[in-house]
């Protein structure tokens, strides 16, 4: 019996691994896709300052490492109807500091996968979990192959469709919105290179009026934009390529790479452990937050950090009852974050949906204003984002 399982290989339970290893474990990490998945698409492209700072703990040197490959772009601006509302440049020693870093999400799991075998993680690729049962201080696995597993705790960061989540009979509740968004990656022309700056557009003359957010990574350009009511979703990713032409330049019309289309999603498991407080969930398995805000693969390293805290805790606790407090500590605090965080994400999108009157005229007037109010543009700029929840007790992400 191994005294801990994670099951995925995503961000979050790779970096459950990492912590744990680092406190003095052997973890297990079990992944259902192969070691040679295709992992397409960008993802999530921004990494936290602080998610570096926790991966840098959990492995010394992997902060730097992720933060030297991603890219820092050194201005966000933020436009109306094509005219510039806002502008702000990070001075040359912020850049140099890396306050984030954007790069595609499989190159942070790159990096994490590298530092997971550094260490020796047991990683078992292809191996399906199926089904899950709890028995007094014993989590129980089956396994695709017929194998049988058994430990007494368990992290669950086997994403949005969790196998375990759903053994568990632990429901998911919140919304999703009704409007969709396409999303495309543009690799960067490298003769033609674009300055690399983070751009939002509230109704962009070249999209037909939609809301679009260009943001630069490591090696090319993530295209987000915002579907009108009539708009077909399939059909509008078919067109990348035409907005690409139309957002980044000609030169950019061929260079899409991937395209999709998603819907704001603010979805949170209704508990994060179960009774026996064994099982921790943890990313995706636990929460569904939309790519803007980046809280999603933030928050799930964040889960992860303090998931395999708590488990060390559990492990080493001298009576049973400190080993249970730590883990229903880990997930009413999680989930104090994960309903903060969806909150946030709400919030965004009632900004980027402008349904209601007082936020479209909130919106105009902030336009008018923003060439003699700086703080109207600001506050343009950040909305599509939600609101900073940092200030709130226990969040974190």
């Amino acid at each position: 019996m191994t005294d801990l399982i994670i099951v995925g290989a995503g961000p979050a339970g790779l970096a459950a691994a990492l912590h744990a290893k680092a406190l003095g474990h052997h973890p297990l990490l079990l992944e259902a896709e192969s070691a040679g998945r295709d992992r397409r698409g960008s993802r999530a492209i921004f990494i936290h300052r602080r998610t570096l700072d926790l991966l840098d703990a959990a492995h010394p040197g992997l902060g730097p490492r992720i933060a030297a490959d991603g890219l820092v772009w050194p201005v966000k601006q933020t436009f109306w109807a094509g005219r510039k509302v806002f502008e702000r440049a990070y001075t040359a020693d912020q850049v140099r500091r890396a306050p984030f870093a954007s790069l595609p999400q499989p190159a942070i799991e790159q990096h994490l996968l590298d530092a997971c075998r550094t260490v020796g993680v047991d990683i078992r690729w292809d191996t399906p979990v199926t089904a899950v049962r709890i028995t007094g201080d014993t989590v129980t696995l089956h396994t695709a192959d017929s194998t049988v597993l058994h430990t007494p705790y368990l992290i669950a960061a086997d994403g949005a469709r969790s196998t375990i989540r759903t053994s568990l009979g632990i429901r998911l509740s919140g919304g999703t919105s009704r409007k969709a968004f396409v999303i495309a990656d543009v690799a960067e022309d490298p003769g033609l290179p674009l300055p690399p700056a983070r751009v939002f557009h509230y109704r962009h003359p070249a999209a037909h009026k939609r809301n679009v957010l260009l943001v630069p990574f490591r090696g090319g350009w993530r295209m987000d934009i915002q579907c009108r009511p009539d708009d077909d979703p399939a059909h509008l990713t078919d067109r990348a390529p035409r907005f690409a032409h139309a957002l980044l330049g000609p030169a950019y019309r061929d260079r899409v790479t991937w395209a999709s289309s998603y819907h704001f999603r603010q979805r949170v498991a209704e508990q994060f452990t179960d009774p026996h407080q064994r099982v921790l969930l943890a990313g995706e398995a636990a929460h569904q937050f939309p790519p803007f805000g980046a809280r999603g693969m933030n928050s799930g390293i964040a889960d992860a950090h303090a998931a395999a805290t708590a488990i060390h805790t559990a492990l080493t606790a001298p009576i049973p009852r400190t080993a249970h407090d730590a883990v229903r500590h880990y997930a009413d605090r999680r989930r104090t974050a994960a309903l903060h965080n969806s909150t946030a994400a709400a919030t965004a999108l009632a900004h980027l949906e402008a349904d209601r009157l007082a936020i479209r005229a909130r919106q105009y007037a902030a336009a008018l204003l923003a060439p003699r109010w700086p703080r109207a543009g600001q506050w343009l700029d950040g909305a599509p984002y939600g609101p900073r929840l940092n200030h709130a007790p226990t969040t974190g992400y």
